[in-house]
């Protein structure tokens, strides 16, 4: 937050004064993208989410094959995990999470798409989701960003620098072949941060949730 409000201060030629007001607009975006994680709710949903799947389906499969890449890739070191993964149900996000921190992968935080009601928005933030700034809704574009395209710049670089496991989806659901503006924005941060030096490499895992009936 410090160095973007110092470097966006400086672009505009301002002084302390000016330097508060953008730290103080820097803060509000960084909420509007993440919160901090409830360890308790975590493990409320790590507890609830078992019983809720044996009344949503006959049976949850998992490849031990694609978990053994996946294992794999973790234990690297020094080099973050990107998961890029298709979209059918909006209880994609919740799986994944599930299974990456069952394995002692970690909490991920999970990219989730802006047509969320406020008190959903406030629950999936506490459990690692992450939203794009309401100042980069609109459909994208090659346009300059501004401050929210610099604020979540910075912010993918500090989570792949911190080996927070990253999950990206790639198209809203119900799924399509076509990328979703959200998905280029995500991605583009990404390879900006390699571009850019914030991480040496990324490992970029491709994942995939199947059902028989879309919930």
């Amino acid at each position: 937050v410090q160095d973007v409000s110092t470097s966006w201060a400086r672009g505009s030629r301002g002084d302390e004064g000016s330097r508060r007001h953008w730290k103080e607009e820097i803060c509000r975006i960084l909420g509007e993208i993440q919160a901090p994680l409830s360890p308790l709710l975590l493990r409320l949903c790590h507890w609830m989410l078992p019983k809720l799947l044996s009344h949503l389906f006959l049976s949850v499969q998992l490849q031990r094959g694609q978990l053994e890449m996946v294992l794999r890739a973790a234990r690297t070191p020094e080099v973050p995990l990107v998961f890029l993964c298709s979209h059918q149900s909006q209880l994609d996000g919740p799986l994944l999470s599930f299974l990456l921190l069952s394995q002692g992968i970690g909490a991920p935080r999970v990219t989730v798409g802006a047509r969320t009601s406020p008190g959903l928005r406030s629950l999936l933030q506490s459990l690692g989701g992450i939203f794009l700034p309401s100042g980069m809704a609109q459909p994208w574009s090659a346009r300059d960003e501004g401050l929210p395209g610099a604020v979540l710049d910075a912010y993918v670089q500090e989570v792949l620098r911190s080996r927070q496991p990253l999950v990206i989806f790639l198209e809203e659901p119900p799924g399509s072949l076509r990328l979703s503006d959200p998905a280029r924005r995500w991605l583009l941060r990404v390879l900006r941060a390699l571009r850019d030096g914030a991480v040496p490499d990324v490992h970029v895992v491709p994942v995939g949730i199947a059902y028989d009936v879309a919930p």
